[in-house]
């Protein structure tokens, strides 16, 4: 009995769509291997405030929308 209603349950689990993730946040690491820099370089870069980063315990998460755009802006202002 209880393992036709799991079963009917996991069923309906599988049909639902599944609804895509999109990432909001960087680590330190992440900007770190995005720009290809150093870690003392991503942790001074992340101290300087150019973008919005918070502290989530001991870790340090920087908001994907504040750091993209700030790159946005470096990459239009680079001459080639």
């Amino acid at each position: 009995m209880f393992e036709d209603r799991i079963a009917a349950l996991n069923k309906d689990t599988e049909a639902m769509p599944s609804i895509p993730y999109e990432k909001r946040i960087y680590t330190v690491d992440e900007i770190q291997d995005i720009l290809g820099i150093g870690r003392n370089s991503a942790y001074n870069l992340v101290k300087s405030g150019v973008f919005h980063s918070v502290r989530i315990g001991g870790n340090i998460r920087i908001s994907k929308k504040s750091f993209d755009d700030w790159l946005d802006k470096q990459m239009d202002t680079c001459q080639v």
